[in-house]
């Protein structure tokens, strides 16, 4: 049987405020467990909620952003569950007004555009975070993250391969970075998503029952999860309706490499949605939606299109560049010194990048400034090092964040361009190798080849290989 595959993402942002949605406690990463908390977004009795006008403001930006319309009228509504790190065991969310209504992203696989809808964005805060020990039959809560503000964005299932859905939110996280609703950063969980993912018979329209995988923060292990779940989904319906799919909740579990239950999936009715009576409805007003329209920036689409206007690179170089915000702007400042663009490319997409993944550093915190790595691909221009000596100078440069003349003269890596001392390395090597000598006399150009290379080594990597190669051509010329 010939099977197609329907899924759908829910992405959960973290909005970029300084201090979360209904009190003033901050939003930042990394403090010590429950460090950042009050009554307030502890749910403690007698507490009521202010909301932070910047949330809406954020939410309005990601509307506009993501090509959505706004509901001038949305309310917040109780979203009732009991769970261990959700201390009011009710959630403030956004039920049957949200914030905004349809909208697209447009993403291309393997060359082939699409647009994939939106359904809805909706505001809600966060909850807390289990903490389970190993080997105890205990777990701990840090509720640090409860009320940290959300938007939920909701697609439709218009995805039909794992690839789209990568590619789906690797633009969508790219449009938020870019357009500073969220900071995006996957590993503190500041963008995550649930998967719905569904199988049905090739050309059948109706959607079958689905299994929702939760919280994915990664596009590699999105990409396997979704990989592998659609694999049991077809061999289970190969096998018969006995085996028919349930709708589930499921875990990917990456060191088994497979998606494990969780618990079944229950209708949204059960979270006994209902108007939160502590928050009035939040009214929109369409000048306060377009000043916030004048604040959007340049998104990636059009940074793209410029990149390749203006610069005159590869569509693959100005992909890579573009999909890091704090790469492109990087890039962008390198040119903005003087640099060659596509000399700043290599250095950025090569060296730059490569260096960050080995040393697991964020692009946000390159520790090499713009105008250091010009000053080195200057000295290149100028003949002051080679491109060779360059690339070990860079890695200092990185790791000890020294500036590239201190680690040229720290390693004697300035590079030989004085015909004198050239001269008298080519009158070495010839008189060292005469069969070669010979060799390029009766016509066998590979000789000046190994000559070259006999000189570089003479000079340990450091002669002018430009000027070596005019210097010996001229020579041999009038032997």
């Amino acid at each position: 049987m010939n099977f197609e595959t329907v899924i759908g993402l829910e992405i959960h942002a973290e909005l970029s405020t300084k201090t979360k949605i209904f009190c003033s406690c901050p939003t930042t990463f990394g403090a010590e467990p429950n460090a950042h908390t009050c009554p307030v977004c502890l749910g403690l009795p007698g507490t009521l909620p202010v909301l932070n006008e910047e949330v809406i403001n954020l939410a309005l930006k990601a509307g506009l952003a993501l090509n959505c319309g706004i509901n001038f009228i949305n309310k917040f509504d109780r979203k009732n569950y009991f769970y261990p790190d959700l201390p009011k065991a009710y959630q403030i969310s956004q039920f049957d007004l949200p914030i905004c209504k349809n909208g697209y992203v447009d993403i291309e696989v393997d060359g082939i555009k699409k647009r994939v809808t939106l359904n809805r964005i909706h505001i809600e805060e966060d909850a807390g975070k289990l903490v389970h020990l190993e080997d105890e039959k205990i777990s701990l809560v840090d509720y640090n993250r409860v009320g940290v503000p959300l938007v939920e964005i909701v697609s439709e299932p218009d995805m039909r391969s794992p690839m789209e859905a990568v590619e789906f939110l690797r633009t969508l996280r790219a449009i938020l970075e870019y357009a500073g609703i969220s900071d995006c950063k996957m590993e503190e969980g500041s963008l995550r998503c649930d998967a719905n993912i569904s199988t049905r018979i090739l050309g059948d329209t109706q959607l079958n029952a689905k299994v929702e995988i939760k919280n994915m923060n990664s596009f590699k292990e999105l990409q396997k999860a979704l990989e592998k779940e659609e694999k049991r989904q077809r061999e289970l319906y190969t096998y018969g309706e006995e085996y028919k799919i349930k709708q589930e909740t499921r875990r990917w579990d990456s060191g088994k490499g497979r998606t494990v239950p969780m618990r079944s999936k229950e209708d949204a009715h059960d979270y006994r949605y209902f108007p939160d009576p502590d928050l009035l409805p939040i009214i929109i007003k369409q000048a306060q939606l377009d000043e916030i329209e004048k604040t959007l920036p340049e998104l990636p689409d059009a940074k793209i299109k410029r990149f390749l206007n203006a610069f005159n690179l590869s569509k693959n170089e100005v992909e890579i560049l573009v999909d890091d915000k704090a790469l492109a702007d990087y890039f962008e400042a390198l040119v903005s010194e003087g640099c060659n663009p596509k000399s700043a490319a290599n250095w950025v997409i090569g060296d730059l990048l490569k260096l960050l993944k080995e040393k697991e550093i964020s692009s946000k915190h390159i520790p090499v400034n713009e105008h250091s790595l010009f000053k080195l691909m200057d000295l290149i221009e100028k003949g002051s090092i080679s491109i060779t000596a360059a690339k070990e100078v860079f890695e200092v440069m990185f790791t000890k964040m020294w500036e590239p003349e201190e680690v040229i003269k720290e390693k004697g890596l300035s590079q030989i361009s004085s015909e004198d001392a050239l001269g008298a390395l080519i009158e070495e090597v010839i008189v060292e190798n005469p069969a070669s000598l010979n060799d390029y006399k009766s016509g066998k150009l590979q000789a000046l080849g190994f000559m070259m290379g006999q000189i570089m080594k003479k000079s340990k990597g450091q002669a002018n290989p430009k000027l070596v190669k005019e210097m010996l051509e001229t020579k041999l010329k009038g032997l």
